[in-house]
């Protein structure tokens, strides 16, 4: 089995394909856009969430079944369609050009594979199986979901509010990590689980010496 190197990517302005225009490249769509990515949707047809985003102009369409020259310039390709024929002409191609490519649940013509994602705000928890199991990694995803709850969006925005303003003093490295380490061990998480807004306001400042107005 391949071994797989753990990676978040930053595709701001970057050109990634989805072959495809169904259900599966909808949601690879969505989640593209949402990190800030140029999305283009090579595909006959689309659902009407696609057919808004393309209106709206999110994504470039090209109607088209399927044309390598659709691949020129993309920093990622994924091949999101029921047609094995499709799917193989995709990688093959994609692989031809050193692109980034991911065929939806078919890890042998992938050079990268997608892990589950748990998210909350900024918060992303990756679980991946090396696509030996993508069941097992659906249940990890799921049993995540219920441990790690809203409060941690809350928990995380607090958290990059204040690291701000504690790098902001100048004071040293070390000095600035017990603060951060201090803060994340106390129970200021469990003070956000209650909506106790006054409580996390006292640690923020018991720990840190920040006064900071939090919303909850």
């Amino acid at each position: 089995m391949k071994k797989y190197y753990p990676i978040s990517l930053d595709i701001t302005g970057k050109r990634c394909v989805i072959v495809g225009g169904g259900a599966v490249a909808e949601r690879k769509a969505e989640r593209l856009i949402e990190c800030g990515a140029q999305v283009t949707i090579v595909s006959r047809t689309l659902t009407p969430l696609l057919e808004d985003r393309k209106r709206a102009n999110a994504i470039e369409h090209i109607d088209v079944d399927y044309d390598k020259q659709a691949l020129d310039g993309a920093f990622m390709v994924i091949g999101a369609t029921d047609r094995d024929d499709v799917n193989a002409r995709v990688s093959q191609d994609a692989l031809s050009l050193g692109t980034l490519v991911n065929i939806v649940d078919d890890p042998d013509r992938c050079n990268f594979i997608l892990p589950s994602l748990v998210q909350q705000g900024d918060l992303s928890i990756a679980v991946s199986t090396g696509g030996k199991s993508p069941a097992l990694a659906r249940k990890i995803k799921e049993d995540l979901q219920r441990q790690y709850g809203p409060e941690y969006k809350i928990l995380l925005e607090i958290m990059g509010s204040l690291r701000k303003e504690i790098l902001a003093r100048g004071h040293a490295s070390e000095a600035n990590k017990a603060v951060f380490a201090a803060l994340v061990h106390s129970d200021m998480l469990q003070a956000i689980r209650e909506g106790n807004r006054s409580q996390v306001k006292k640690i923020i400042h018991d720990t840190s010496g920040i006064d900071m107005d939090v919303n909850l």
